[in-house]
């Protein structure tokens, strides 16, 4: 039996990295982890930074911490995908040989694998895909930025957080709408390349990590088609610390307006990841107040609202938001899918048995159950009655095999609906 030593690492020198990996007690490398983070987030709650700074360091230092970044990511969805450099962390001895060489001096990351997925304005979104060894590393500086970014957070930042979700900026939605006396006009803003255009230098200045990492990461270049591209601002979206920089250069828009409006104009503010909206009370304090605020905040992070995206609407018309639409009917909130939202399921299913015809009925039903089980499962916190009612209507047209001419199939993005 191999011994253990109170890090989670294996003591005896005789027995293989294999062996040493696979005898890690990895409840005690989880606890001690959490220990430190919870020390971290008493201390960004007195206001002393040099505390901070100096757990910070112990937790990027301490063995628990290093064996914990390495099996987040061996052991996500991302870890059969390799980098730039083609390396992969299959065996144990790997992932604990890799280990020991984090957070050492005189590292430096490789440029990111880009690669591209589709939106849903039919446009292509840039991915980076970082090698194993730069995902460890963020993963490690993760571990000691998450509980300052939590302490320093919006309270309605809903977006890539822990114990929060996409119904849960919908149900803040709701509570600030949902009244008789409540505001009226909604500013539905969206930014425009959020993870594209965040300042390097205002990063590096405000992050409370380590600046020589950060800036190397955010100054590391992709390689696309075999040819070297610097990035000069934005963050890579595909690393796991972007979401969390990306929150944070964010952060502090929804005390701003606190500041400046406080509640007697009814301005309420949700966020999700870089999707957000204000109400107010009348469009005029939104038009001429609210939105000079928010341009002036997001132009110091080097980011600027989306022209295309961004608008002004009435509760009575309705909004989209998050893939709900959110309306008054007669005075009443009625919070349903949106109509992109199930013309995009409908789309999927379409596609799916549109191209298996020849399949067997069990096969074809074991395909499209994750997909409609998802949907529904998504949609079915709001009021889907009928909207659920109507889609389960498109079988009978598959199973007769109603054909569709191209003008009466809606143009929908080949995009996934559901949450991850």
């Amino acid at each position: 039996m191999v011994a253990r030593t109170d890090s989670g690492f294996a003591a005896d020198g005789a027995v293989s990295d294999s062996d040493r990996w696979l005898s890690v007690i990895w409840k005690d490398v989880v606890g001690m982890v959490s220990r430190l983070q919870a020390r971290i987030v008493k201390a960004a709650k007195t206001g002393d930074r040099k505390r901070m700074r100096g757990l910070r360091r112990l937790l990027v230092r301490s063995e628990a911490a290093k064996l914990l970044a390495v099996r987040r990511v061996t052991s996500n969805r991302g870890k059969k995908t390799a980098g730039v450099d083609g390396v992969k962390l299959e065996t144990p001895a790997g992932k604990w040989q890799e280990a020991r060489k984090l957070n050492r001096r005189g590292y430096r990351p490789k440029p990111l694998k880009r690669t591209y997925i589709p939106k849903k304005n039919g446009k292509k979104r840039p991915l980076g895909i970082p090698t194993m060894r730069d995902r460890a590393e963020q993963a490690l500086e993760l571990m000691a930025l998450d509980p300052m970014a939590e302490c320093t957070a919006d309270m309605h930042s809903y977006g890539f957080r822990r114990k929060r979700s996409v119904h849960d900026a919908i149900e803040a939605c709701y509570n600030a709408l949902r009244l008789k006396g409540s505001a009226k006009w909604i500013l539905e803003a969206d930014i425009k390349g959020c993870f594209d255009n965040i300042s390097h230098e205002w990063m590096t200045e405000n992050i409370p990590t380590n600046r020589t990492k950060i800036g190397r990461w955010l100054r590391a270049g992709f390689m696309e088609r075999g040819v070297f591209n610097p990035t000069e601002a934005g963050t890579p979206q595909g690393g796991i610390i972007s979401p969390t920089l990306a929150n944070m250069a964010l952060d502090g828009l929804q005390n701003l307006l606190e500041t400046n409006f406080g509640k007697r104009r009814k301005i309420h503010y949700v966020r999700y990841a870089d999707d957000f909206i204000v109400t107010g009370e009348t469009r005029e304090i939104l038009e001429n107040e609210v939105k000079p605020l928010i341009t002036g905040f997001l132009g110091e992070r080097g980011l600027g609202l989306s022209e295309e995206k961004t608008k002004i609407s009435h509760i009575n018309d309705g909004f989209d938001f998050l893939g709900f639409n959110i309306r008054k009917i007669s005075g009443k909130m009625r919070t349903r899918p949106a109509k992109s939202s199930v013309r995009s399921v409908k789309e999927k299913i379409r596609e799916k048995v549109g191209a298996r015809k020849s399949a067997k009925t069990d096969n074809l039903i074991r395909l499209l159950n994750p997909i409609i089980r998802g949907w529904a499962n998504y949609n079915r916190h709001v009021v889907s009655k009928k909207i659920f009612g109507k889609t389960d209507h498109m079988g009978d047209d598959l199973a007769v095999g109603k054909k569709k001419t191209p003008e009466q199939i809606p143009e929908v993005d080949k995009v996934e609906v559901f949450p991850a």
